[in-house]
């Protein structure tokens, strides 16, 4: 997996400093972006501090960032490293002034944290029993409205049957007591958030590889209860049956997909749009970090989605931004969303090390 990674980073290069490249960038009218900070080698997961602090996890680089902006001018005016030596920290949660941070099979935990930007404490272990493989091992992590930590276990493999031990979404308390299972059938979760309306988890789902260019789409799922199983290894995207696990495991079986959202898109981060900044039309929406595929003849995502609900059904699926892949040349890859308490958007990008923010201003062009 660790030669895997290198593979695709070598893939993907962009020069050391580069700056990215945002007037490639496409959004609807009267939006605007701009860079947040530059300075953020492999920006994954992002996580808002309750002093708005930005923290920002990372995959090999093994950091966890503090970005904050003291003169409130819309741009980072500081990247502190917080943690350091970490094994793939992708995720960040922040909860009551603490921050935690996925590592493979640990969870750990900086206590107080924006109280201590400049003298971080060393990270204390929270969990640390879940599996210990890198394939699918790096975690998008949230605590939900019940107060509880939400962590996924990705399938360690494209294909496997692993029955409940893997390919699955857990939680536990804050201290780490009471892990549980709550949904099966996910082969690798890399965003989730909670409907504000309704409290209901939605989460993106990366779709099995090789069995072509179009097939199968990643998902966009909801879990109404839980214990429910949303198919993999046995049926991909709601209706189609595994060449090798399928026999004997109807897809009428599994929860389908509330929306498909493309081959090898890549679906990572979303987050439910929640502030007031935005036109009303992305009042509650939902929006969602194509990070790109790496395996197709013909590249897909690299982009940022919005998917506008009614009720509980999607009535859109649309770019909202696009150009970080033109003609088969990728600069950007994105990762995950953030909204902010102005009602701004943040867009990590792993490629470019950097972490944008998207503004809207009515009437501008």
């Amino acid at each position: 997996m660790r030669l895997l990674l290198a593979l695709l980073l070598a893939l993907f290069a962009v020069p050391v400093g580069a700056a990215p490249a945002l007037d490639r960038l496409s959004l609807p009218k009267g939006f605007h972006i701009a860079v947040y900070s530059d300075q953020v080698p492999q920006a994954r997961e992002l996580a808002l501090g309750a002093k708005g602090t930005v923290f920002v996890g990372s995959m090999d680089a093994g950091k966890v960032y503090a970005l904050t902006d003291a003169n409130q001018d819309g741009r980072a005016d500081q990247v502190r490293v917080i943690a350091s030596g970490l094994k793939m920290p992708v995720g960040v949660a922040f909860h009551k002034g603490d921050l935690y941070v996925s590592a493979v099979s640990r969870i750990l935990v900086l206590r107080d944290i924006e109280d201590h930007l400049d003298d971080p404490p060393e990270p204390a272990l929270v969990y640390g029993n879940f599996p210990t493989e890198t394939h699918h091992g790096w975690k998008f992590i949230a605590f939900g409205p019940d107060g509880k930590l939400y962590v996924p276990i990705g399938a360690p493999c494209n294909l496997c049957d692993k029955d409940k031990a893997y390919a699955k979404l857990t939680r536990m308390n804050p201290d780490g007591s009471g892990l549980e299972d709550v949904a099966y059938g996910i082969r690798n979760t890399v965003g989730f958030d909670w409907r504000p309306s309704t409290g209901k988890l939605w989460f993106t789902d990366n779709g099995r590889d090789l069995l072509g260019d179009d097939v199968p789409s990643d998902e966009l799922n909801r879990i109404d209860r839980v214990g429910e199983h949303f198919g993999y290894p046995y049926c991909h995207q709601g209706d189609i049956a595994d060449p090798e696990f399928g026999q004997g495991h109807p897809c009428r079986k599994y929860a389908p997909p509330v929306l498909k959202l493309g081959a090898h898109v890549a679906s990572l981060g979303l987050r439910f749009y929640t502030g007031k900044q935005f036109p009303a039309r992305y009042h509650g929406a939902l929006f969602v970090a194509e990070h790109g595929s790496w395996n197709r003849t013909k590249k897909s995502g690299y982009r940022v989605m919005a998917v506008r609900l009614d009720g509980a059904k999607v009535a859109s699926y649309e770019p909202f931004i696009t150009g970080f892949e033109q003609d088969e040349q990728v600069w950007g890859r994105p990762v995950d969303v953030q909204p902010l308490p102005d009602g701004s958007l943040l867009v990590s990008d792993d490629l470019a090390g950097a972490v944008y923010r998207v503004t809207y201003r009515s009437g501008s062009r």
